[in-house]
């Protein structure tokens, strides 16, 4: 009998992330269950939104906890559809996964810095800090569309390019909807300063998203 090279996908590193997310999942549902129970809903009702907008938002337990839940997920997400839209597995493996976290978590605080100081420079930095609160809310709930699809896509469907595309969009729009409703709590305000509006448009949500988009090759 002629011996045979099989290449098994390792799969366990990505086992360990996935229920590591939804530990910090789970341990968020606990601790805050009426928060979680609203944010859920996110998408249809407001609610959550409207009742914690407050002070130190962004330095809450849940939000913290949803972010990690959800950098954890993004860096794997890409990680999965990169490999699945060049149409070969990755041999980077793990180091591959970490950079990706690491450069994600540098391009969010990098990002988020540089809002903030254009918020302190334009005297205006309790707004800037309420918009990026309500953006970084909508883009923590897309975390739950990518932890089922990487589920899926490592488990059930691997290899799926229809799979990829299907949460591609459930994700660009929730984080659409989040930024038309995140726009409509401060239409008063970007109308008496829509120059710089655009201009904080382009050069802090466009250009980056141009950039990565441009570095993947997609």
């Amino acid at each position: 009998m002629e011996a045979e090279l099989r290449i098994i996908q390792e799969s366990d590193w990505i086992t360990i992330v996935i229920l590591l997310s939804i530990l910090m999942m789970v341990i968020a549902k606990q601790l805050f269950q009426s928060r979680f129970f609203n944010f859920i809903i996110l998408p249809f009702n407001n609610k959550y939104i409207a009742l914690y907008s407050k002070k130190d938002k962004m330095l809450h337990g849940f939000h913290i906890m949803f972010t990690g839940f959800q950098l954890l997920n993004t860096a794997l997400y890409i990680y999965l559809v990169y490999n699945v839209l060049l149409g070969q597995q990755s041999t980077s493996g793990l180091l591959g996964y970490g950079l990706i976290l690491g450069i994600l978590i540098l391009f969010i605080l990098f990002k988020v810095l540089l809002q903030l100081a254009n918020g302190f420079v334009f005297n205006n930095i309790k707004t800037i800090a309420d918009f990026i609160y309500k953006k970084h809310t909508y883009l923590n709930y897309s975390g739950m569309i990518m932890l089922l699809s990487n589920i899926s896509l490592t488990y059930i469907f691997r290899g799926s390019e229809a799979l990829v595309y299907l949460s591609l969009f459930l994700i660009l729009l929730i984080n659409t909807l989040g930024f038309i409703t995140t726009l409509k709590y401060h239409q008063k305000l970007i109308s008496s300063y829509f120059f710089y509006f655009i201009l904080y448009l382009c050069a802090l949500e466009i250009a980056p998203l141009i950039f990565i988009a441009k570095y993947l090759k997609f």
